[in-house]
Parts: structure tokens; C-alpha cells; sequence
């Protein structure tokens, strides 16, 4: 803005281009196309061979009625060595061309009394000494086609030597092909056009399914995650894809109603911390409290801060392990004495139990871990078996190499786990049940399992947990590869 209070032109940025989306191509339309190109083909090379056969079959014939017509005059001719002879070949030759209009004769030669037709109605280039060609014949301006074949003969008596030329008309011939072409074309066209419509529906009828599956798909809402498409009813090529999509909403209904009991549990699990830090700084301010008395209320609000930090951490860490997150600052270290720095830990509060935990197995076993994060998985166990075992415990912490994995187990006495519970217990905020949770009167906030199973999975390895006998084993394992 200048001193006068108006405010300068600003040149407005540069508007990005709208990106063109693509287009979508219709599969029935891919199908008629398609169709049609098939069509054309089949019609075109089916013409194509049709009319070649065609063409050497009328070829064929009119050179064979050539030669048959110039054998049998040349005969007749080759017996005419006098003007009476040739008077009756002359009146044969008549009669053969009024017999067949498209037939022409033409006997040249050095006698003017031996020759035969009006050779200045023929072309010369299109006569070929003993041979065939195709030529043309010029009557009152006018050229017709010819197929012609010459023939010489040797004199004869007082007929010197002769050249014998036959043609036949070809215009009926070329007439026939050109209406068989116009025939093959039409109906060539004619067959494209039923292809197309007939592709149409049957690609119309074929995607029904499709349709329907379509139509029943939009009916899905999340009011009805256990709705699913019936597969029975589909064609072969859309049943895998039927089943396909059921094991898709399956798998978003599992996750759905994971994230619904997610949700719940974790406002469950704030409820109780919040609830207190209002109550005490409620019961704070309600009169006048002492420095004292204010510093014990501060003191017990920064526990239930620190409880509310620790859940948000915690799932935190678990969002990061469910996008893929694996473990990158490897060691390679002794299991045994990652686990024994792990146990000195819980020292005091072992002591305070009147319990004590024992490390066995394999304790020369090594492995690639991070071991920030295999110290808090093993935290998180040993802490569960000091909650769930009675006092004066013994609590045992197996070192086990497997074929490509190293186990680490946790075993505690205490009350048995049902085995309808030991595939949940590494969901989160899942808990078998309040007894078990109360032994000693603590409990976790219900998501160490699911970090232990997290931790394993960052390390290629998976959780187990098995209840036998009145002892609960539960541990991890840790990938060699």
C-alpha cells in the first residue's frame, strides 16, 4: 500500500493447466471396434481370395475355348491348299461368328485370296506370334477388349504360309467380374454392419454381470460392512473377481471394526487420567489450598500427564510399525546379554515382589537387532509376567536359536490363558480379563503386547504366546536373515 492508502496492482500467479484426465475407454465399445476390424478382415481377404479365383477360373476358361476354337480351324485350314477348299473354310468361319457373336477370325498371309477379316480393325502390337494376348479391337471409334491367340501354318498346295488369329470378346467376362466385386463389396458391407450390431449386444448381454455387480457394489454403505457379492451366480471370468472384492471388504470391515474398537478403547483409556486431572484441579481451586497442597496436586497431575504421554507414544510407534517402519540401527549383539541388561532393570522392583528371573537356552546366540527396540519388547514382557504371577515367582527368560530365527520366550506361573484369548493378545488395548489383570494391582494401558508383536515384525520375526500347565509363555523372535 502507498502513503495515498491505495494499494498497488499485484500481478496474480500464474494459473497452473488443468490436467486432462485421462479418457476411459468403454469395453463395449473396445469390443464392437474390435468386432468390426475382425469383420472387415474376414469379408475383405474373403473377397479378395474370391475374386482372384474368380478371375483365373474366367481366364482359364475363355484360353481354353481359344485353343479348342484355333485348333479345330487350324485343321480346317491346314487341309485348304486351293480356293475351293478355302471358300468352304471361309463359309465355316462366317457361321462360327454368327453362331458366337463374340468370336473374331482373322487369316493373314502373302495371297490376297487366303486371307480371312478386316486385320485394320485389330492393333498390330496386340497380335503375338504364336502366342496369347490380351488386345483390342477398334470398331467405329470404339475399343473392345480381346483375348487373342495366333497361330502360324505352313504353306500348303497353291495356300502360301498363313498367320491364324482367333479373339474372343472379354467384355462379358470383365462385366461379370466387376458385378461379382460390387456383389462382394455390398455384401461385405452389409456382413460388417450385422458384426457390429450383433457384437453389440452380445457385448451388451456379455457385461451384464458386470453390471450387476456394479449395481451391487453401490448398494454397499458402512451401515452394511457384512453385506458381500454373491459369487455363485457370476460367470468364471467374474467369480475371482467377485471373490476378490468379498476378501477386500473383509479385510475393511476386520480393519473398521478394529479402528471402531481402537477408537473406544483408547477413549476409554484417556477417560480415566483426564478425569482425574480435572477432578483434583477441580477439588484445587475449589477453596484456598496451600503452596503444598497445590505442589501434591501438580505432583499427581504430572502422573496422569505422563500415563497420557506414554499411551500417545506408544501409539504413535504403533502407526509408524503398521506403515512398514523396520528397524535400521543394527547391531550385531549377544542375546544374553541384551536380555540381562534388560532384567537389571527391574531389579528393585523384583526385590519388592519377592520375585527373580532366571536367563537360560542358548546364551552364546547372537543377531542383528536395534537393541533400543528389542529392550523395550523384552520390557514389556517381563513387566506383563511380573503383573500376572504371583509373589515369589519364578520368572525364566528362554534363549533358543531356530533354522533362521532366534526365540526369546517369557515364562511365568499364574493363572492360565483359554486359548480362544492367546490369538488376541497381541491386539491392542485387548485384555483377557480383570482378574488377571489385578494380581499385584497394577495394570498396563493394554498396548505392550501389540508393541512386542510390532518389534518383531520391524525385525522379520513374529510373536507367539502359549498357556500350558499353569505357566504362560509369551515372546518374539528375531529374523537371521
Amino acid at each position: 500500500m502507498d502513503r495515498h492508502g491505495f494499494q498497488p496492482d499485484v500481478a496474480a500467479p500464474p494459473r497452473e493447466p488443468r490436467r486432462r484426465l485421462p479418457r476411459r475407454q468403454s469395453i463395449t465399445a473396445r469390443l464392437v471396434l474390435m468386432s468390426a476390424a475382425s469383420a472387415l478382415f474376414i469379408f475383405a481377404l474373403t473377397g479378395i481370395v474370391l475374386y482372384t479365383v474368380l478371375k483365373g477360373e474366367l481366364m482359364r476358361h475363355e484360353r481354353d475355348g481359344l485353343v479348342t476354337t484355333l485348333n479345330d480351324i487350324s485343321y480346317q485350314i491346314g487341309r485348304a491348299g486351293n480356293t475351293e477348299r478355302w471358300g468352304r473354310v471361309q463359309i465355316k468361319l462366317a457361321a462360327l461368328s454368327q453362331a458366337d457373336q463374340r468370336v473374331s477370325f482373322w487369316i493373314s498371309g502373302a495371297d490376297e485370296r487366303f486371307r480371312y477379316g478386316d486385320l485394320t480393325l485389330l492393333k498390330p502390337e496386340a497380335i503375338v506370334e504364336d502366342g496369347s494376348n490380351v488386345g483390342m479391337l477398334k470398331v467405329g471409334g470404339k475399343e473392345y477388349p480381346l483375348h487373342i491367340m495366333t497361330r502360324t501354318l505352313p504353306a500348303f498346295e497353291e495356300r502360301p504360309e498363313v498367320h491364324v488369329t482367333v479373339g474372343i470378346d472379354t467384355e462379358p467376362y470383365f462385366e461379370m467380374r466387376r458385378t461379382f466385386l460390387v456383389a462382394t463389396s455390398v455384401f461385405s458391407l452389409l456382413g460388417i454392419v450385422l458384426a457390429v450390431i450383433s457384437s453389440y449386444w452380445i457385448a451388451r448381454a456379455g457385461l451384464a454381470p458386470l453390471r450387476r455387480m456394479s449395481a451391487r457394489a453401490q448398494s454397499f454403505s458402512p451401515r452394511k460392512l457384512s453385506a458381500r457379492m454373491s459369487a455363485e451366480s457370476l460367470p468364471e471370468e467374474l467369480s475371482a473377481l467377485a471373490q476378490a472384492f468379498n476378501g477386500a471388504l473383509e479385510r475393511i470391515e476386520e480393519a473398521y471394526t478394529q479402528l471402531e474398537s481402537f477408537n473406544a478403547d483408547v477413549a476409554h483409556e484417556l477417560r480415566t487420567p483426564l478425569a482425574n486431572l480435572i477432578g483434583e484441579t477441580q477439588v484445587a481451586l475449589a477453596r484456598e489450598r496451600s503452596a503444598g497442597e497445590f505442589k501434591d496436586v501438580l505432583q499427581s497431575n504430572l502422573e496422569e500427564l505422563d500415563r497420557i504421554r506414554s499411551i500417545v507414544n506408544d501409539m504413535l510407534f504403533l502407526a509408524r510399525s503398521d506403515q512398514g517402519e523396520a528397524a535400521t540401527a543394527l547391531v550385531q549383539a549377544r542375546v544374553a546379554d541384551e536380555v540381562r541388561k534388560t532384567v537389571d532393570f527391574f531389579e528393585f522392583v523384583l526385590d519388592d515382589a519377592g520375585m527373580s528371573v532366571t536367563v537360560s537356552g542358548d546364551t552364546e546366540a547372537t543377531a542383528m537387532m536395534e537393541t533400543a527396540l528389542f529392550k523395550r519388547a523384552l520390557t514389556n514382557l517381563i513387566q506383563n509376567a511380573i503383573q500376572h504371577s504371583p509373589v515369589g515367582a519364578l520368572i525364566r527368560v528362554d534363549i533358543a536359536r531356530q533354522d533362521d530365527a532366534v526365540r526369546i520366550a517369557v515364562t511365568n506361573p499364574g493363572m492360565g490363558i483359554d486359548p480362544r484369548h492367546l490369538p488376541r493378545l497381541f491386539d491392542r488395548f485387548y485384555r483377557v480379563d480383570t482378574a488377571r489383570q489385578d494380581i499385584n494391582g497394577s495394570h498396563g494401558h493394554g498396548l505392550g503386547l501389540a508393541i512386542v508383536k510390532a518389534v518383531a515384525r520391524m525385525h522379520g520375526g513374529r510373536a507367539f504366546a502359549s498357556s500350558e500347565d499353569g505357566r504362560n509363555s509369551i515372546g518374539f523372535t528375531i529374523s537371521l536373515i
